[in-house]
């Protein structure tokens, strides 16, 4: 055991430490998606296998393990090809430079970023006010392609009477999903897909489990207004900031949305 130690130096440190991050951030992908439990399945597979193949030397047992391990890494690309889509993205999307840029960059243009989402903002806090439901998908990175061809087509700018009249009860819009890209709406009525997470609040609605859904899968935010309560709740990925004010929902547009 001592010599163990002694080979043992900062290389293997890192190495340990590297596979732990990995394995924490998996276990809280697998745990905002709902897969946990599959998560833990899959470790104690791979736990069993090292103790057959390299503790016990077991060779008949350890070669079909083998094989179930080769075939299992291609059942898994195919399983979770959204998980792993959204992992790299993260990756992609929230390093230390590319914060500071971004950061940098909002600094000179906040005031112009405020302005933009105006019509949004004040359409939600209306319609918080009169107690009316909504769901507003922003896209970002040309995600939302399959969404919005499941909705409506409206292609028109981004207007405040309009967005409160397609939410408004007695349309035929107001169910489902309104998509903004850029400076425009693009459809409405469009379809999403329900997260299965636990961790999302009881009281939650359909409204609320299809923003998460869309902001487990994508780089979207989701902005939902309660019909029940009229909170504003914000989804983004795979997390959720609720009952804010309209300051507030502007400040986090603004922050958040490129």
């Amino acid at each position: 055991m001592g010599d163990y130690f002694d080979l043992f130096g900062i290389k293997d440190l890192i190495d340990v430490l590297c596979v732990s991050l990995l394995l924490f951030y998996l276990y809280k992908l697998m745990k905002r998606t709902g897969s946990l439990n599959m998560f833990i399945g899959i470790l104690v597979f791979i736990f069993v296998w090292m103790i057959v193949s390299q503790v016990l030397k077991m060779q008949l047992l350890g070669a079909v393990l083998d094989k179930l391990v080769d075939v299992g890494v291609i059942a898994l690309i195919v399983l979770f090809a959204d998980d792993i889509r959204h992992f790299f993205r993260d990756i992609g999307t929230s390093t230390r430079t590319r914060k500071l840029f971004h950061w940098l960059v909002r600094r000179r243009s906040a005031n112009n970023d405020a302005a933009k989402w105006e019509p949004v903002v004040k359409a939600c806090d209306s319609m918080s006010h009169h107690k009316e439901g909504a769901l507003i998908v922003i896209g970002q990175n040309d995600e939302l392609h399959d969404v919005i061809a499941t909705g409506e087509t409206v292609n028109a700018n981004v207007n405040q009477l309009l967005i409160e009249n397609i939410f408004f009860k007695n349309s035929p819009l107001h169910d489902g999903a309104m998509i903004i890209v850029g400076d425009r709406i693009e459809s409405a009525a469009c379809i999403l897909p329900l997260s299965q997470s636990e961790e999302l609040p009881k009281a939650f609605g359909l409204r609320h489990r299809s923003a998460m859904g869309i902001a487990e899968k994508t780089n979207a935010v989701a902005v939902v207004v309660s019909e029940e309560t009229g909170q504003i709740t914000v989804f983004y990925k795979g997390s959720y900031q609720r009952d804010l004010t309209a300051e507030q929902l502007t400040q986090f547009l603004v922050e958040n949305v490129r």
